[in-house]
């Protein structure tokens, strides 16, 4: 089993990469899935930005290899092998705990855990870019997650108090504001589930309701968002380090096509390939949440999955 990676130093034209790296770290006992596609898109990002030099390629060519260790690793467990299921896994993690922080800031309870768990979320939609373009909910998500983050942040250090909720022009370059010291020293190895997203001792409780979806997000209804397919293949494949290691790039599953009639709901009407592919991935969010051991969360896809395929009508 491939554990945490002693990767080389980090070159300073890749200096973009070190935020992913270092959440994959402190994912790698917690949620061993979420640190594999952290480091993933930080190759994917690398490549994009520098795969000539010497000491870009040195880094790119250790995090593929830990990749290629890993996947084999854990080649029954469809999360890291399968796109779709991936894709829900990972999404329904970056939900979480963006609706945690949401929930915990306009509750008016700022403090540190509360901004990493926003920019730790923003950070995770970022990770299903590799999955194709967020949806418009998601990108809004993953740009009030780093603006908020960024704005309790600078309002802790400046011994100001945080406005709860939207405030003001959300800051494109919230991102850019923490260097490098933002989550230092809170590694939290006791972390187990998301239902421990506390990032502390001292945190108060979830909510109740936390595994429903309830608290509302700045826009959306607070539920599950549609997925966009999955993309037939990452972007970004690289040529020359991706000829060395091509088991890395496979696609995954893709959403088959056919020109055949789609099945019949139990109402009697004609599925169409988007509403059977929705149904099967309220099911996967549905496995996903088990997995967490969130029966609610798990429950309300599979009524959803279920309504779907009853009335060919999404909830």
């Amino acid at each position: 089993m491939a554990g945490t990676p002693t990767l080389p130093a980090i070159p300073p034209v890749l200096k973009p990469l070190q935020h992913h790296l270092k959440t994959a770290t402190e994912h790698d006992q917690r949620d061993p899935v979420i640190g594999y596609w952290c480091r993933l898109h930080a190759l994917q990002t690398g490549l994009k930005i520098d795969r000539k030099s010497k000491e870009s390629l040195t880094l790119l060519t250790a995090i593929m290899e830990w990749l290629e260790k890993f996947k084999q690793a854990h080649k029954e467990n469809e999360a890291v092998t399968n796109d779709v299921v991936a894709q829900a896994h990972i999404e329904n993690y970056a939900i979480k705990l963006f609706l945690y922080a949401d929930s915990e800031d306009r509750m008016a309870r700022f403090n540190k855990n509360v901004v990493k768990a926003f920019y730790t979320a923003g950070l995770l939609f970022d990770v299903l870019t590799e999955f194709g373009e967020l949806t418009e909910e998601n990108a809004h998500h993953r740009k009030y997650a780093k603006w908020k983050a960024a704005y309790i942040h600078n309002c802790l250090k400046n011994g100001e108090t945080p406005v709860p909720g939207p405030a003001g022009e959300e800051d494109e370059t919230a991102e850019n504001e923490f260097g490098t010291g933002i989550g230092e020293g809170r590694t939290n190895e006791n972390f187990q589930r998301p239902q421990d997203l506390g990032f502390g001792g001292s945190q108060p409780p979830y909510p109740s309701n936390f595994g429903g979806f309830l608290p509302q997000p700045p826009v959306g209804s607070g539920t599950i968002p549609p997925h966009p397919s999955p993309s037939p293949s990452r972007p970004g494949n690289p040529s020359s380090l991706g000829e060395q290691h091509p088991q890395m790039w496979n696609s995954g599953a893709t959403e088959p096509t056919s020109d055949k009639p789609g099945p019949l709901a139990a109402s009697g009407v004609e599925l169409s390939c988007d509403a059977v592919a929705k149904a099967q991935k309220y099911c996967k969010f549905a496995q996903s949440a088990l997995n967490y051991e969130d029966v609610p969360t798990a429950v309300e896809n599979l009524q959803k999955a279920l309504h779907l395929l009853q009335t060919g009508q999404d909830s």
